[in-house]
């Protein structure tokens, strides 16, 4: 099973959040395995939540971030190894 953490938007229109989330990358809009995280750029500054633990594991066993998760993660200091 592929597995990629990614963004899965939330919130009304033209107000988005984000939950970081670990997910099958064939089931694009399935429900995810795990809720790993949570971001909003409406604040100011933008406001990030991510429970490190988690996604160090979940990068330990393979699962590979996308553009935009990789980003924030490195603007937490997470290591991507």
């Amino acid at each position: 099973m592929a597995v990629v953490i990614r963004l899965a938007r939330l919130g009304a229109k033209r107000k988005p959040h984000h939950r970081i989330v670990v997910i099958d990358k064939h089931k694009p809009n399935g429900r995810f395995i795990e809720a790993i995280g949570y971001y909003d750029p409406s604040k100011e500054p933008c406001f990030m939540d991510v429970n490190a633990d988690r996604a160090a594991y979940w990068l330990s066993v393979g699962a590979k971030p996308t553009l935009t998760v990789k980003r924030l993660l490195k603007s937490k200091k997470i290591a991507l190894n």
